[in-house]
């Protein structure tokens, strides 16, 4: 790695830290702008699960910012060393050394609930009490220190502290370009069998050679498999944080049944996992069998569950797992550039006992590819004052747009590029999804942070049915942006205090649903900013808002309690009206029934609107509605998921149905999703619901 290359990507982080400062109004916040970037760029390698901002430094402590993960059994802490320099100056071995014992104090005095000297309604007294009220659970604490300096540190020794497992790690600009520049994949994990665990693995090669891989079947003892998965955690399971999804239900019953009760029958009943590496050192032994020595690169494609599973009985249920094996079949590529192909399909192809759908909704995937053509070519229109129309940049891959930026040869071309590209106006991945969950009204999944809410935002993609994007779906997007991004500003200048990110998703949420999502984003999009009145609205609610979620019931964690439904029910059960002056520039509903860019996508393919009069009727088009003579249980069991989706947002739109009848609704509509078959008195149920629905639409038609 040359000075020079180090040099021009230190460039691009610092005018992306710089752009970030100014896209918030918060260039005072240099330091928040770099930790929230560092940690994106950690969180997209898939070096770590996700991440929460939390700023604080008092007299001998600091943080930065956290994540638990691992089912709360872990939690990484983060400390920035901001020294605002580029290029990157060499930071000193004691300044690291310094920024990690405040780290690490921060963390003993939570331990020691020693945090009564922290404001109450601060995200730091949060983070603290919740690292008390989980000190019995955590058994893995992993310290972080980021700068944008080249660190005069190297490896650090881990350390064992009562219960807990602590290591520490130093980012730093060289390391982290190293990442950046190997395509963003994960350091390798190297793993010395012989050393670790006092003895190589035996296996059993594949018979004959092969030019693209070599396969070894193994026979692993459970104990190694929950020590690397220990130490490793989620970059054991997944090349790609976002690639692969199997982790994202609760540990397995039966598997953790089967470890508990016939640990010796766990590998007769298990399937086991697959696995790949970029190499394996072998060794002869006494018993005449190959034995591997030295893994490289240790990548789990199949078998999560199987491997958590495992992790969580021996720690949560204190099982010993000695005597359970687990079989293991290791896949060596020896073409590196085939990585990226075969693994999926592994994965994809390897699972029998659950269904997995393919799971590769990567930067590649074509919903990412034409957004991103669309926003190069679509053109927003001039703001009111400016006759210069912009473009919305989506920002496909980490790092495009000032990949982008830097290709312009003279600085003229560049101070275009960036007039008609403004910074203010690029957009990630991570940033779309919570400007759709925002407006869908699931601020409480947003709340869980950029990557678990990006993945969930997958997982109803799928489950309502996939749609490649069109010009109008990404007018509407923008419009979203425009609404969230101006509701963070206008939250931002009130100056709450703390929970921002919280109070803006709810915020958008609670205005979505209270109007019906009948907000004129048409309009939203042709003056590319809100009227006066949605401002006013905003700042209204912003208030009920912050008001309700700084006061949990019993005195819950703040930020735990945004995290869950219970949290966006109980503020739907306060009394909240909007203004005359919103109300009179909402759309009607057939304006809403136009947006749906699923159903654009199927009359684009079949040249038709539909011909199930049915169907038109139970997703609000066509004039027919159900009647006596319609077949419901057929009917209900060919419902897809999109159409799904209608019925639950009308039957959302009326006063007729519980919090229970809604409920149910999802789950038909996840059930379809799935390929399900949906249970008799569900089906009983669903009829009931659609027959109240379809009633309320002849008297909504007889009044009209």
């Amino acid at each position: 790695m040359s000075d020079t290359e180090l040099n021009q990507f230190a460039e691009k982080f610092c005018q992306d830290i710089i752009a970030g400062s100014r896209d918030t109004d918060a260039e005072a916040f240099s330091e928040e702008q770099f930790t929230n970037l560092m940690m994106e760029y950690l969180a997209d390698a898939g070096e770590i699960d996700d991440r929460e901002i939390c700023t604080h430094q008092a007299r001998g402590i600091k943080v930065n910012g956290y994540a638990f993960f691992n089912d709360n059994e872990n939690l990484d802490l983060f400390v920035s060393h901001y020294t605002g320099e580029c290029p990157p100056v060499r930071v000193a071995k004691g300044d690291l050394q310094q920024q990690l014992k405040r780290l690490r104090t921060f963390f003993d005095r939570a331990i020691r609930r020693d945090y009564a000297n922290l404001e109450e309604s601060s995200p730091a007294f949060d983070l603290a009490d919740r690292i008390y009220q989980l000190r019995n659970r955590l058994t893995h604490v992993r310290l972080f220190v980021l700068t944008d300096g080249i660190a005069g540190i190297d490896a650090i020794e881990d350390e064992e502290c009562g219960s807990y497992r602590i290591s520490s790690h130093v980012w730093d600009m060289q390391r982290l370009h190293r990442l950046v520049s190997s395509e963003n994949r994960l350091e390798p994990i190297e793993i010395d069998l012989a050393s670790d665990f006092g003895k190589p693995l035996l296996c059993l090669p594949m018979p004959e050679e092969n030019p693209v891989y070599t396969s070894y079947l193994c026979i692993m003892p459970a104990d190694i498999l929950a020590d690397l998965y220990g130490k490793f955690g989620p970059r054991l399971l997944e090349r790609n944080v976002r690639a692969y999804l199997q982790m994202r239900g609760n540990v397995n019953k039966g598997i953790r049944d089967t470890v508990l009760n016939q640990p010796h029958m766990f590998l007769a009943y298990n399937n086991g996992i697959s696995a790949t590496a970029e190499s394996v050192e072998l060794v002869d032994t006494d018993s005449g069998v190959p034995g591997i020595r030295r893994i490289r690169d240790f990548q789990i494609v199949n078998g999560g569950q199987t491997t958590a599973s495992i992790y969580h009985t021996r720690t949560k249920d204190k099982k010993d797992v000695s005597g359970v094996y687990v079989q293991v079949k290791l896949t060596v590529l020896k073409n590196p550039e085939d990585i990226d192909y075969i693994v999926p399909k592994i994965s994809e192809c390897a699972n029998s006992q659950n269904k997995i759908n393919t799971a590769d909704f990567t930067s590649n995937d074509p919903f990412h590819v034409t957004l991103q053509k669309l926003s190069r070519q679509m053109w927003a229109p001039a703001k009111r004052g400016s006759q210069l129309e912009t473009r919305w940049y989506y920002e496909r891959a980490r790092g495009q747009y000032q990949d982008d930026k830097a290709r312009k040869i003279t600085p003229k071309q560049r101070r275009v590029f960036g007039e008609q590209n403004p910074t203010g106006q690029r957009f990630t991945k991570t940033d779309l999804a919570k400007f759709e969950q925002s407006w869908d009204q699931l601020p409480h999944i947003v709340s869980l942070g950029a990557e678990k809410n990006y993945r969930d935002f997958i997982i109803q993609y799928r489950e309502r049915g996939e749609f490649v994007p069109d010009a109008e779906y990404f007018r509407l997007l923008i419009a979203q942006a425009i609404l969230f991004r101006r509701t963070d500003k206008i939250v931002h200048g009130l100056k709450y205090g703390g929970y921002k990110a919280n109070i803006v998703t709810y915020t958008v949420a609670l205005l979505s649903k209270l109007t019906d999502q009948r907000i004129n984003l048409e309009r939203i999009w042709k003056e590319q900013r809100l009227s006066p009145a949605l401002e006013n609205a905003i700042t209204a609610l912003s208030r009920i808002v912050q008001a309700h979620i700084t006061t949990p019931p019993g005195g819950k964690n703040i930020t735990e309690w945004c995290k869950k439904e219970e949290c966006w029910e109980s503020l739907l059960k306060e009394n909240v009206s909007l203004p005359d002056a919103l109300k009179s520039e909402l759309v009607d509903k057939e304006t809403i029934r136009a947006r749906d860019a699923r159903t654009r996508c199927r009359t684009e393919e079949t040249g038709t609107s539909g011909t199930d009069q049915a169907n038109e009727a139970a997703t609000g088009h066509g004039p027919a509605l159900l009647g006596e003579s319609i077949d419901y249980e057929q009917f209900i069991r060919k419902l897809t998921p999109q159409k799904w989706l209608k019925i639950i947002r009308d039957a959302a739109g009326t006063e007729s149905f519980s919090h229970e009848d809604i409920a149910l609704l999802r789950r038909m509509q996840k059930m379809s999703g799935r390929g399900m078959k949906p249970k008799k008195e569900q089906v009983l149920q669903a009829k009931t619901i659609l027959q109240v629905l379809a009633e309320s639409g002849r008297k909504d038609g007889v009044e009209s």
